[in-house]
C-alpha cells in the first residue's frame, strides 16, 4: 500500500522532498528537539506522492501544464485568469480512494476519540531552500474541524499551489511547475487564541546582525501577525547574554496590537475564525512578559543551533495551558544570504516634508508616483516605479511588487510576508502607517526612506539621494583606531558591520530624544502634571511600569542596543549634553528649564549634574549605565562627561558617579572627560587627575577658542577646527594624555569633515579618531594613501 500519510514524528528534514520544507521541520523538531524543551503540536502529512497521484486523476496535471506552457506571467489579467480556471478544476477532482481511506484512519489516530480543532498547512517540496523563501505562497487554514473539513481543506491546500502569487513566484525564480509537490499538515491546534502569538528570526531581519533574536507578537491566532494585519509588539534578545542567565532583552517596542483572530466556532474553512476588536487596555500592554520572551529567544537559539543556520520561526502561546509552542520553522533566506564583504548604503542627500511615517523594512530609498490600490481588481494598475500604498500588503500582491520603486502600508510588522518578500526583492518598505491610503494620493510624487532607522519615511517630492557600494573584505591597517560616532540605537545593528574599533561617542541626548521624548522630571514629579499633560506622558510610556521606569528601561534599552551590537569593542556613553533650550522641547520641559540667552554657553554638562535642580534626573541615568554594566554584564560599555568646566566640578561629578554604584576602576569602568574647553587643555595634567581619558571635542572646542557662535550662520566661514590656535590646544591635550598614559581620541566632527586634520591627528600619535559612519571608509582610505 502506498504511504500517502505520515505521522509528523515520522519524518525529518531527510524527507523534504516527500512532506515539504514546513512539514519535515516539524517532525524533526519534534523527534530531535523535544527532549531539549522545544514543544511542537503533533499531528500529520500527506505526501508529495499523494499529491502527484492526486492530479492524475482525470488527466489533472497535462491540463494544468496546457493552461500554463504559454503564460505570460507578467500580464496580471492573464495570470488571474490562469490561476483560478486552475484551482477551480483541483477542486472539482477527488482524492484517490487510498488518500482518502489513509487520512481517515491517520485523523482517527490523532483524534483518539475526541473532536479536536487542527491547522492545515501547505508544505511544498521545493519549499524553504536557501535561495527561496516561497513565504505565504500557499494556503493556511486555522480551527478546521472534523473530518469532512479537513480534507475539503487539504483540497483547498492543493489548488493553493497554483495561487496567481505562487505561480508567478516559481516562474520568476526559475522552478518548473511540474518539479514543486505539495503536502498538506495536520497539525492540533494551539489555543493561542486566549494567548499570543507571532513570528521570530534568530537574527536581525534588516541588517542581518546574527547575534539577536527578534521576535514579534500579537493577541490571538499568529495568522495576523503573519499576514500584516496587525502591528505586533517587537522584541530583541542578545544572545551572548541570554547564554550567561542574566537580563538579555535589549529592545521593546509597543504595537497597536488593535485586533486579533480568534476561533468562529464554525471549524469550516471558509468561515473557521474571525478578527475582533482587542480592548484598549490590552493593547497598551505587552502582550507577553519579559520571561516569555527570553524563553522564546533560548527556543530560537536551540532551533538554529540544531539546523546550523538562521531561522524564521512561527510561534504561539496557549492561552490555557500557558505553554509556548513551535508550528513552523524554515530557514531564513533574505540576510543570511547576504554579501558581508559588500556594504551598500543609502544616504539621503536632502530633506523635505514628511507625509507619513511607519516601520521601516531594509535600509533602502525609492522614489516615483504614488499609485493607491484598495482591492487586488486594482492591483494590474500598477506600473514600473510606482510606489505601491495599500492598507495591507500580503503576498497576493507578489506579482506586481517588483514593479514597484517603494511599499507603504498601513498595517503590518516586520516580519509579515509581505516584509519578507520586500526584502527579497530589495524593494524599500515602510508598513504600519495607520493612515497612509488617506494621506497620500494618486499621482504625488514621493521619495521613501528607509535608510534613516527603524522609522521610515515618505517624504514630499522627488528628493537627491546617493547609492554607494563598497568592499571592505581587508581593510589597510592604520597607527591608531577608527571608531565612530553612533547616537541613534535603530543604526546599531547596521553601523556594526563598518570597520571600526567601537564607538566614540554615543550620545545620551538622541537616546532621550528618539526613544523617550519626555523631560526625566515631568516624570519623577508625575503625580504633580496636569491632566492633558498626564494623558500626554501616559500615551508615551504605555507598556511600561511607571513613569520612572519608563526613563530609565527606555534608557537601557538604548545603551544596551549599542553595547550588544559592538561588543566586545568599547562603547563610550557621553551623559545628556541637552542645553536648556533642547531639555525645554521635551514633553513637560518648559516648566522646569530656565530661559537662556546664550544656552550653548549656559546650564549645561557637569554643572548641571551635580546642581540640585537636577540631580535626580542625573540619577537616572547613572541607574540605567550601572544596570548595563553590572546586570546586563555588557562591561564594554564606558562613560563620558561632557563640559566640565573647572577641576573642581571635575571632583565632584566623579564622586557622584561612585556614589551612584559607577566607581572608576570597579568592573574595569573607565570614566572619560570630554575635553573641548580651552581649560580642559591648560590644565589637562590638573583634570586627568580624575579621569582616565579625554576625548577631544573639536565642535565646542573650536567655537570657545576662536570666540564663534558655531550655530550662527553669519560667522560660519570662520569656523575650522585646523585653525592654529585649535590644533595647539589639540597638541597640549594629546602630549598631556600620552604623558600620564591616558586614553586619548576625538569624536567632534572636526576628523569626518576634514580627512586632512585626521591625518594630522595621526601624526601627533593620537590613539584613536571617532567618525560619523557615513565618513569611515573615506577617511580610512584616505589616510591608509597618505601612509604609503
Amino acid at each position: 500500500m502506498q504511504d500517502y500519510v505520515l505521522r509528523l514524528e515520522q519524518a525529518g528534514m531527510s524527507d523534504v522532498h516527500r512532506v515539504g520544507g514546513k512539514n519535515a521541520s516539524l517532525g524533526e523538531m519534534i523527534s530531535q528537539l523535544s527532549e531539549v524543551g522545544v514543544k511542537v503540536p503533533g499531528g500529520f502529512a500527506t505526501t508529495a506522492e499523494a499529491y502527484r497521484d492526486f492530479l492524475k486523476q482525470d488527466g489533472l496535471a497535462d491540463r494544468i501544464e496546457q493552461a500554463l506552457v504559454s503564460l505570460d506571467v507578467n500580464d496580471t489579467r492573464a495570470l488571474t485568469d490562469a490561476g483560478r480556471q486552475i484551482r477551480q478544476w483541483i477542486m472539482e477532482t477527488s482524492f484517490p480512494a487510498k488518500l482518502d481511506q489513509q487520512i481517515d484512519a491517520a485523523y482517527a489516530e490523532m483524534a483518539d476519540g475526541h473532536e479536536i480543532a487542527v491547522a492545515v498547512r501547505s508544505s511544498a517540496t521545493a519549499e524553504d531552500l536557501p535561495d527561496a523563501s516561497f513565504a505565504g505562497q500557499q494556503e493556511t487554514f486555522l480551527n478546521i474541524r472534523g473530518l469532512e473539513q479537513i480534507k475539503q481543506a487539504i483540497r483547498e491546500v492543493f489548488a493553493s499551489l497554483y495561487n496567481d502569487r505562487a505561480i508567478s513566484y516559481r516562474a520568476h525564480r526559475g522552478y518548473r511547475h511540474s518539479e514543486v509537490a505539495l503536502s498538506a499538515g495536520i497539525q492540533r491546534m494551539v489555543r493561542s487564541e486566549t494567548g499570543a502569538s507571532g513570528v521570530m528570526f534568530s537574527l536581525d531581519t534588516e541588517s542581518g546582525f546574527q547575534q539577536v533574536v527578534f521576535i514579534t507578537a500579537a493577541y490571538g491566532l499568529g495568522e495576523t501577525v503573519v499576514q500584516g494585519a496587525v502591528n505586533p509588539d517587537e522584541f530583541y534578545v542578545y544572545k551572548p547574554t541570554l547564554n550567561m542567565g542574566v537580563p538579555a532583552i535589549l529592545r521593546r517596542t509597543l504595537g497597536s496590537k488593535a485586533i486579533k483572530m480568534i476561533y468562529s466556532g464554525k471549524g469550516s474553512t471558509a468561515d473557521a475564525v474571525e478578527v475582533v476588536d482587542v480592548a484598549r487596555e490590552d493593547r497598551n500592554r505587552f502582550c507577553i512578559a519579559d520571561a516569555e520572551v527570553e524563553e522564546l529567544a533560548r527556543i530560537a537559539v536551540t532551533i538554529e543551533k540544531h539546523y546550523g543556520r538562521p531561522m524564521d520561526i512561527e510561534w504561539a502561546k496557549d492561552g490555557d495551558d500557558g505553554e509556548l509552542y513551535i508550528v513552523q520553522a524554515r530557514p531564513e533566506t533574505v540576510r543570511s544570504q547576504s554579501n558581508s564583504a559588500q556594504i551598500e548604503r543609502y544616504l539621503l542627500k536632502e530633506k523635505g516634508k514628511v507625509l507619513v511615517e511607519g516601520r521601516s523594512i531594509g535600509h533602502r530609498i525609492g522614489a516615483g508616483p504614488v499609485r493607491v490600490v484598495s482591492s487586488l481588481d486594482q492591483m494590474h494598475d500598477v506600473q514600473a516605479g510606482d510606489v505601491l500604498v495599500t492598507d495591507m500588503t500580503d503576498p497576493d500582491w507578489e506579482p506586481v511588487m517588483k514593479r514597484a520603486s517603494a511599499i507603504i502600508t498601513n498595517r503590518g510588522g516586520r516580519t509579515c510576508h509581505a516584509a519578507i518578500i520586500a526584502r527579497e526583492l530589495g524593494i524599500p518598505a515602510i508598513v504600519g502607517c495607520g493612515d497612509a491610503t488617506a494621506k497620500l494620493n494618486d499621482g504625488q510624487l514621493v521619495t521613501v526612506s528607509c535608510a534613516e532607522g527603524d522609522t521610515g519615511r515618505a517624504y514630499e517630492g522627488k528628493l537627491a539621494f546617493e547609492h554607494q557600494t563598497n568592499s571592505v573584505g581587508a581593510m589597510p591597517a592604520l597607527p591608531f583606531d577608527i571608531m565612530m560616532n553612533v547616537g541613534n540605537p535603530d543604526r546599531a545593528f547596521d553601523f556594526q558591520s563598518l570597520p571600526n574599533a567601537g564607538v566614540g561617542l554615543a550620545r545620551l541626548e538622541f537616546i532621550i530624544n528618539r526613544m523617550i521624548g519626555v523631560h526625566p522630571k515631568a516624570l519623577l514629579n508625575f503625580d504633580q502634571q496636569s491632566r492633558d499633560m498626564k494623558q500626554t506622558i501616559e500615551r508615551r510610556i504605555a507598556g511600561y511600569a511607571s513613569p520612572v521606569d519608563f526613563y530609565v528601561d527606555k534608557l537601557v534599552e538604548g545603551i544596551s542596543t549599542l553595547a550588544a551590537a559592538f561588543y566586545p569593542k568599547k562603547v563610550i556613553v557621553r551623559m545628556s549634553d541637552f542645553k536648556s533650550n533642547e531639555y525645554g522641547h521635551l514633553i513637560g520641559g518648559e516648566r522646569y528649564e530656565p530661559v537662556e540667552e546664550n544656552p550653548m554657553l549656559g546650564f549645561r554638562g557637569a554643572a548641571r549634574y551635580i546642581s540640585e535642580s537636577f540631580r535626580d534626573c542625573f540619577e537616572l541615568e547613572c541607574r540605567a549605565l550601572k544596570r548595563v554594566r553590572d546586570e546586563m554584564c555588557l562591561t564594554n560599555v564606558e562613560i563620558m562627561v561632557p563640559f566640565v568646566r573647572t577641576v573642581g566640578e571635575a571632583c565632584q561629578v566623579v564622586e557622584l558617579l561612585a556614589e551612584n554604584g559607577l566607581k572608576r576602576g570597579e568592573n574595569g569602568l573607565r570614566v572619560i572627560m570630554m575635553c573641548e574647553i580651552p581649560s580642559n587643555a591648560l590644565l589637562a595634567d590638573k583634570f586627568l587627575e580624575y579621569f582616565d581619558g579625554f576625548s577631544i571635542g573639536s565642535n565646542d572646542l573650536t567655537q570657545l577658542t576662536l570666540g564663534l557662535d558655531r550655530d550662527s550662520g553669519i560667522i560660519a566661514h570662520l569656523f575650522d577646527e585646523r585653525n592654529d590656535a585649535v590644533k595647539r590646544l589639540l597638541e597640549m591635550a594629546i602630549v598631556a594624555c600620552r604623558k600620564a598614559d591616558k586614553y586619548i581620541g576625538i569624536c567632534g566632527q572636526g576628523p569626518s569633515d576634514h580627512p586632512d586634520l585626521a591625518r594630522w591627528l595621526m601624526e601627533q600619535g593620537i590613539n584613536s579618531v571617532s567618525l560619523n559612519p557615513d565618513s569611515v571608509l573615506d577617511t580610512w582610505f584616505f589616510l591608509a594613501n597618505e601612509q604609503s
